[in-house]
This record gives structure tokens, sequence and C-alpha cells, in this order.
């Protein structure tokens, strides 16, 4: 556990991901299993920066994930949809 990297293009190199931003978010609720096969879990992060202090979004996760994990996301204005 700890810090998890998300990348959404395979093909970036580590010069393209050292440019990017990134904010860190802390995960506050695990709200339960999605896709297929259940490989990926819903969460409700909240935003650690000073500019984003409060705010909370719904976000899918691969992998092991838990409460108070930080996640590192390069994309965070974009929310998941909920689980049904």
């Amino acid at each position: 556990f700890g810090i998890h990297k998300f990348h959404t293009n395979a093909a970036t190199t580590k010069d393209d991901t050292m440019d990017q931003p990134v904010k860190l978010a802390k995960v506050n609720r695990v709200l339960g299993r999605t896709g297929n096969t259940g490989n990926v879990t819903q969460v409700r992060v909240e935003f650690m920066d000073a500019e984003g202090a409060g705010r909370s979004i719904v976000r899918n996760v691969k992998g092991p994930v838990r409460e108070g994990d930080i996640l590192c996301l390069l994309e965070w204005e974009r929310e998941a949809r909920r689980l049904r």
C-alpha cells in the first residue's frame, strides 16, 4: 500500500510523466467492487492540497487499496460513475 501512480497511456515515457502535474488524494471510503470480474475498486477520495482541500470525488482503482491510502492522481477532474 502507499502511493499508487496510474498511467492513462502505455506509450508514455518517464519524461512525459515527470512534466504532468499530479494531485495527492487520500482514500476516505471504499465503496465497493466493480468491473466485469470485480477487479476494480470504487473509492471516495479527498484531495490533500490547499486548493482542493475538502473536495472529494469517486474514483475507480485497480489493484489493492484500503482506507487511508494515498493516491497520486494524474487526472483529477473526472469522477467515476456510481455503482448500481
